[in-house]
């Protein structure tokens, strides 16, 4: 099983919209596929689930159900994660819940964090959480988990990117994208660098992550950028991402620089489907699934169909990465 997180800490470039959408299709392919909302905005939960059954999971009391129910024994102090609970989408999808009570872990960890200098069990137990609630959660069968985080390099993100084998770095060609790869690269360094120290000081047989947080590459979302701005200002910034990616991602040494077309390490262009998108809201279903009951008419159609091979095409280049067999 390979867990991959998409991030970024700058906000509104359609990262939950992108792990919805790729759950979805590979779940579609057959893959055993695993989503888990680790944002406290929990805006994936929203999508995949109705009022109804989102109510039922955030009563007034505690919430067993979700993210923060399963920690709620960290946090209190009293035990470990209790067994999550996967809501089953699909037979292929599956959802752990997210929970805006989730904000409240991150004092938590940020104190434990410095404690596992020190051997602290407690607090290596506190720090890899995500990772055994994610793998307890996928023991259905799950052969892929597509992580969702908020928009931030704070503790909860922390935890969540080393509970992850790979990060897929969802971009707008915009200059706040661009000071965010600045940001997040070295941070990502920082984070993989102190967890492998780390784990030569694990007291016990606690289950741990490896923390490798390996980059995969960057997926750029054309959102509206033409809507309001000259295509020569769109076009500066993309140009500028595949230096900026190598240079803060991977601190790599740069030889020839590509276009973001011919860039490897761009997994996709996706396209904005911005009268699509609440469509497929209200009928509770990805745009690429969309039919002529949903109102997807007349042109729609098409852009349903190209929706669904962007979505197939970037789901392929993402299986090949984490060696999953998709078809």
């Amino acid at each position: 099983m390979k867990t991959v997180a998409f991030f970024n800490n700058k906000g509104g470039v359609g990262k939950t919209s992108l792990v919805y959408h790729l759950a979805w299709m590979f779940a579609d392919h057959g893959v055993k596929t695993l989503a888990a909302d680790l944002d406290p905005q929990a805006n994936l939960t929203a999508m995949f689930l109705d009022e109804d059954r989102l109510e039922s999971l955030w009563p007034d009391n505690e919430h067993p159900d979700t993210v923060y129910g399963a920690i709620r024994p960290i946090m209190r102090g009293i035990g470990d994660i209790a067994k999550p609970h996967t809501e089953m989408i699909t037979p292929n999808l599956g959802l752990i819940a997210g929970d805006l009570g989730l904000s409240r872990f991150e004092d938590k960890l940020s104190d434990a964090w410095p404690r596992c200098h020190n051997r602290d069990e407690s607090a290596f137990r506190t720090m890899t959480a995500f990772h055994r609630l994610v793998q307890s959660g996928a023991d259905w069968g799950a052969e892929i988990v597509l992580i969702d985080v908020g928009p931030n390099l704070g503790a909860i993100n922390r935890s969540a990117l080393i509970a992850s084998d790979q990060v897929c770095l969802p971009l707008a060609p915009d200059l706040f994208s661009l000071q965010g790869l600045k940001n997040l690269g070295p941070t990502l360094q920082d984070w993989r660098v102190i967890w492998a120290e780390l784990l030569q000081k694990v007291p016990t047989d606690i289950p741990m992550p490896k923390g490798t947080m390996q980059p995969v590459g960057y997926i750029v979302m054309q959102h509206s950028i033409l809507d309001n701005r000259p295509v020569k200002a769109y076009k500066r910034w993309m140009n500028r991402i595949p230096l900026v990616y190598r240079e803060a991602v991977l601190n790599e040494s740069i030889q020839s620089l590509p276009t973001v077309e011919q860039d490897p390490y761009c997994l996709s262009l996706l396209k904005h489907y911005r009268s699509l998108m609440a469509m497929a809201m209200e009928a509770r279903k990805p745009i690429f699934f969309l039919k002529s009951a949903d109102g997807a008419i007349g042109a729609h159609i098409e852009a349903v169909k190209s929706c669904y091979k962007d979505f197939q095409q970037l789901a392929t280049r993402i299986a090949a990465s984490a060696g999953i067999s998709f078809s």
